[in-house]
């Protein structure tokens, strides 16, 4: 069995993509071929990433950080790295890949999915692999959550998506995610399993596996089987409903799994501004998932698009509590079908309706 890729998308992010690194490079298993696809980053990113590679950067976590051991000492550098722009990396690179590091310019920000896609490109052509581990860059990890995630898709042929175990990077006694959770179609929202439980409770594995209808985007090993059949990620969303999306489209081929023994430390929103209050969210927080909300429902569950309609028109009517106006408006447009993306302070190309 060859050894899975870690799949790391980075968006002016390089400091938490060095942190994640240094985790990974301690993991149990063999050392894994690790992939960073970044999307245009306007902040050096990838020189950034190349001089920690060459061992002329080094990131050091805070003495009193609760995840210090997790990355710290310093891996021994240099780690071996190629670089790729996005047409040779889609191609599969050149020839027989040796570098344990493979860096991929994608040429533009591409979002989530696109961003990901053109990695995933990367492993089909090379046709070397057996697994993917989508891991957001956010994040450290426990030295056995590759291991477990793997242990759990062998020991369910027909499974498609692993999750893991996602507990917050500040709080680590509080859970984000026991592997995924479930997406109510009424109201367009979906609710991650165990969300907020305290992290010493049991994880019960089997009633997450029969509960959850996606797996948490954070942290997902997809098998190369999935890929083949079910296809690469929608690229229509670009922030938000993407693994919600992949996971109803496998639906009745591939199941949804859990290793509870995954562990993932998840910062959250790092680069976006998610919060789960109204009046915190960022402004491309606030469009992409009202506009994804619709235009998943619309396309998936049209007979419910009346009470997901009923629910945003209550957070137009928390955003003016807020004093939101201009956000009201957009919520308002997007419900009426005039969506004209708002400036996302960077975030992404706005997208139109024909995108």
């Amino acid at each position: 069995m060859s050894s899975p890729y870690v799949l790391l998308l980075n968006w002016n992010g390089w400091a938490d993509t060095l942190e994640c690194l240094e985790s990974l490079y301690r993991l149990d298993a063999p050392i894994p071929r690790i992939i960073i696809c970044d999307n245009d980053s306007t902040d050096s990113s990838m020189e950034r990433i190349k001089a920690w590679a060459e061992g002329r950067l080094n990131v050091l976590p805070a003495a009193g950080s609760l995840h210090r051991l997790r990355s710290f000492p310093p891996v021994t550098k240099p780690v071996s790295y190629v670089e790729y722009d996005r047409q040779a990396a889609e191609a599969g690179g050149t020839g027989r890949e040796i570098s344990e590091l493979i860096l991929i310019r994608t040429g533009a920000n591409l979002g989530f999915a696109g961003g990901n896609n053109v990695g995933l490109r990367y492993v089909l052509a090379r046709d070397d692999f057996d697994y993917v581990w989508l891991l957001n860059n956010d994040t450290v990890v426990n030295s056995d959550a590759l291991s477990y995630m793997v242990e759990r898709m062998h020991g369910k042929p027909d499974a498609g998506i692993c999750g893991s175990t996602l507990l917050y990077y500040d709080h680590p006694e509080k859970v984000q995610a026991l592997g995924g959770g479930y997406y109510c179609k009424w109201i367009g929202l979906p609710w991650h399993q165990g969300r907020l439980q305290r992290a010493e409770l049991k994880r019960n594995r089997d009633r997450a596996e029969r509960w959850m209808n996606y797996i948490v985007g954070a942290s997902m090993l997809v098998s190369r089987k999935f890929l083949r059949d079910i296809g690469l990620m929608c690229e229509d969303y670009f922030l938000y409903f993407e693994e919600t999306d992949w996971a109803l489209r496998a639906e009745g081929k591939f199941s949804l799994v859990y290793a509870p023994e995954s562990v993932v430390y998840h910062k959250v929103g790092a680069s976006i501004g998610t919060s789960s209050l109204p009046n915190k969210k960022s402004l491309a927080c606030d469009y992409y998932s009202a506009r994804n909300r619709l235009l998943f429902t619309r396309r998936f569950f049209p007979e419910a698009i009346v009470t997901v309609w009923l629910c945003l028109f209550g957070a137009v009517l928390t955003r003016l509590l807020f004093g939101r106006i201009a956000r009201a408006k957009m919520f308002a447009g997007l419900m009426i079908g005039v969506d004209i993306p708002p400036f996302l302070d960077g975030v992404g190309q706005p997208l139109g309706k024909s995108e």
